[in-house]
């Protein structure tokens, strides 16, 4: 299986920096996983939207995928309660 590139908009890359370091280090672990399985076993794809979500704790990663151009797009970074509004 090919690795996909990940883009990390810069609104979620803000997000991400908002959140304590200790959570963040798991977060960006689990997705530097994305460029290897971009669909993994955990991963939900949400409803009406062409994009994915995948939980690490009480924050949720949305992003979309590009089969045609092997990327993985960081949409949005958050916590549970406020990651979908």
């Amino acid at each position: 299986m090919a690795s996909y590139s990940l883009l990390i908009k810069p609104s979620a890359l803000k997000e991400l920096e908002a959140i304590p370091p200790k959570d963040r280090r798991r977060i960006v672990t689990r997705i530097e996983g994305l460029s290897a399985d971009p669909r993994p076993p955990s991963c939900e794809k949400l409803s009406g939207l062409e994009q994915y979500r995948v939980r690490q704790g009480d924050y949720r990663v949305i992003y979309s995928v590009d089969d045609e151009a092997s990327t993985v797009v960081i949409v949005k970074i958050g916590h549970r309660r406020d990651v979908y509004r």
